[in-house]
């Protein structure tokens, strides 16, 4: 295994390496050997958390949701490695026996549910994948933390939260003495800024709030993998890329570049290096669909970058 530093999760107990592995492919983009290839380097390669939610990856024909956990369930019975590393999972998204939501009987069907495809007794993360004003907050976090107190599950977090939603719901939290929201997964990238930086960051750094952002590489953009009309045209993504490059992207790219140049990485791993760096922010989640790609990302949680550097960096996408 190489040796990796750990990092603190907000105030929790949890201590993860500066990269979590998104499990969105699993199941999906990835079968089973490619799944269970990614997931044994990246934890030889140091990692700990993968983060996962019921709803992966119902998005595509023929599936129901859950297939994310299952391959990773199959994965840990397979592996013996359940104890090596954390499992983040989520619940909001896939309506179905309890309601829909963060209806309460939903949050306690679901967390079953979760427990049997991923094969294990404890999830230690479980995120509200998003908010729902429809519920009381106070009811939403009684129902996680009767999850907790039945020792299911370790830490719970909010992802897709407004700062004065997750404020409230942890000042709830705090009145009836009851777990709070100690991580946050927001949309983070040095092209996507606005939902995090400002309120919602000096929010989680004032109370110790573990973040963890998802799209750190812009669903690709900050590989630096789409430069031209020819790039675009490759691609499903080729719309979306291109909005980015008529924005700020060229310039971030520009960025990523030089400061891949002097440090001998690539702009990937500059760009999460990056994010690994800004305040409040643990680690960012990168998926990936091979050996290959993954061992592209990791060597960026051994990469340090100057004060110039980050500034550089941040500037060109201000």
């Amino acid at each position: 295994m190489t040796d990796t530093p750990l990092r603190r999760l907000g105030s929790t107990d949890l201590m993860i390496a500066p990269l979590v592995l998104g499990g969105n492919v699993f199941g999906w983009t990835a079968d089973r050997a490619a799944s269970f290839a990614v997931l044994d380097a990246f934890v030889d390669q140091g990692g700990v958390m993968i983060d996962t939610a019921d709803v992966y990856s119902a998005w595509v024909d023929g599936h129901q949701g859950g297939e994310s956990e299952a391959m990773i369930g199959e994965w840990l019975k397979a592996s013996g490695k359940r104890d090596q590393v954390l499992i983040a999972t989520k619940v909001g998204m896939l309506p179905g026996e309890g309601g829909e939501k963060l209806a309460p009987a939903r949050i306690a069907a679901a967390a079953e549910a979760s427990l049997k495809r991923l094969g294990t007794d404890r999830i230690d993360l479980y995120f509200a994948h998003q908010d729902d004003e429809d519920q009381p907050q106070d009811a939403v976090i009684e129902a996680f933390a009767k999850l907790v107190e039945a020792g299911k599950v370790r830490v719970i977090g909010a992802s897709n939260f407004h700062a004065a939603r997750l404020k409230s719901a942890n000042e709830a939290a705090r009145d009836a003495g009851l777990p709070r929201y100690h991580v946050l997964q927001p949309e983070y990238n040095l092209v996507s800024r606005h939902k995090f930086e400002g309120e919602l960051q000096d929010y989680c750094v004032t109370e110790n709030i573990g973040v963890v952002p998802y799209y750190g590489l812009a669903a690709g953009f900050l590989t630096g993998k789409y430069r031209s009309d020819a790039d675009l045209s490759q691609s499903v993504r080729g719309a979306k890329m291109g909005e980015l490059l008529q924005g700020k992207g060229a310039a971030v790219l520009a960025a990523l570049d030089a400061v891949a140049e002097e440090t001998g990485a690539t702009p990937a791993q500059v760009a999460l290096a990056w994010l690994m760096a800004q305040p409040g922010v643990t680690a960012p989640i990168a998926s990936a669909t091979s050996v290959q790609q993954l061992s592209e990302l990791t060597p960026a949680m051994r990469l340090s970058l100057s004060d110039a550097q980050l500034a550089q960096l941040t500037d060109s996408g201000a």
